[in-house]
């Protein structure tokens, strides 16, 4: 009888015992494990193994996890990201979310509370997998690609949620507190709804879809 093949994870962190007993956990529950001591690495890794899912330590030498973060969505690398960190301030929670961070877990961790997140993470684009769609414009929620004139758009795992939310509520105004609730918890600044339309209106294209209510949000209107 054949084994189903896990599912791929990245592991960069610089603390070669953490990372041993990560790699053997994760191993021993199922998952193909790839890792990294440093974002330099975590970087080539990602581009090289193909992961199905990441975990970024925040505090690695030459690059940190953020700017890790940020690279591979800024390439358009959609693979769910869970942060870990040794700080629990709620800045450092919003500056992994700001980042592209889809996760976010405390250490000390219990190694079965990452199984858990990593579980989650990877389930969320084959069980959440549904089709959105406006004018000419079509959004795959589950693997995080639009497609707009025949043109495939990939879209990080924020941009996705904004503009199913836009779609899903077509021609009626989506407000910057509801984007917040709903896609960051509400753990982020105003302005973070601003810069994520500016990305999409940028990906998407002319001629532009997404509208600005003034005083309100914004909309979807062609």
């Amino acid at each position: 009888m054949s084994v189903p093949r896990g599912e791929r994870v990245l592991v960069a962190d610089d603390d070669p015992p953490l990372r041993r007993m990560l790699k053997r956990s994760l191993t021993a529950d199922g998952f193909e494990v790839t890792v990294a001591a440093d974002g330099p690495g975590a970087l080539l890794e990602a581009e090289r193994s193909a992961p199905d899912v990441i975990v970024l330590d925040v505090a690695m030498p030459a690059i940190d996890g953020l700017s890790v973060c940020r690279r591979l969505r800024d390439r358009g690398l959609a693979t769910p990201i869970l942060m870990l960190t040794a700080r629990d301030a709620v800045a450092d929670r919003v500056a992994g979310l700001e980042a592209g961070a889809d996760d976010y877990l405390v250490k000390p961790f219990a190694i079965e509370e990452l199984v858990a997140r990593l579980h989650a993470l990877t389930r969320r684009g084959r069980d959440e997998r549904s089709l959105l769609s406006y004018a000419d414009l079509t959004l795959d929620t589950g693997s995080r690609i639009a497609i707009r004139g025949g043109r495939a758009i990939e879209l990080t795992g924020r941009e996705t949620a904004l503009l199913g939310m836009l779609l899903a509520r077509a021609g009626h105004a989506v407000t910057r507190e509801q984007a917040l609730a709903e896609i960051w918890g509400g753990a982020a600044q105003d302005n973070v709804v601003d810069r994520y339309v500016t990305r999409l209106r940028r990906k998407l294209g002319e001629p532009p879809l997404i509208r600005t209510v003034r005083g309100s949000g914004f909309v979807l209107r062609a």
